[in-house]
C-alpha cells in the first residue's frame, strides 16, 4: 500500500517579493526534495542550498528532515550583517544613562 501524501509549503521571502507555493508531497519527503518539487530554485536560481540555511516555522533544519503534514519550508538569505556588530553599532550611537 503506497503512503499518503501530505500538504507542506515552500517559501522564500525577498525584500520586494516572497515565493510561496503549496504542494502535495509523498510522506517521507524531506526539505531538500521539497524545495526542488517547489520550483523554487528555478524561480530564483541565485539560492545555493550549500550555503542558503533552511528551516521549519523558523526553527533551523537540516536539509534531510523528513517533512510533516502543514510544515512550512522555509529557506533564508545570508545575513547582511552581523548581528553582534550591529548591536555593537546600535548601543556606541544611544546617549548614556545617567
Amino acid at each position: 500500500m503506497a503512503e499518503a501524501d501530505i500538504a507542506v509549503q515552500v517559501c522564500y521571502a525577498l525584500p520586494e517579493s516572497t515565493f510561496l507555493r503549496s504542494l502535495r508531497v509523498p510522506a517521507g519527503t524531506t526539505i531538500q526534495q521539497a524545495v526542488a518539487q517547489s520550483g523554487l530554485l528555478q524561480a530564483i536560481p541565485d539560492i545555493d542550498l550549500a550555503t542558503n540555511m533552511v528551516g521549519i516555522y523558523g526553527k533551523k533544519k537540516t536539509l534531510d528532515t523528513v517533512l510533516h503534514e502543514h510544515d512550512r519550508v522555509e529557506v533564508y538569505r545570508p545575513l547582511q550583517a552581523d548581528p553582534k556588530e550591529a548591536r555593537r553599532r546600535r548601543a556606541s550611537s544611544k546617549p548614556a544613562k545617567g
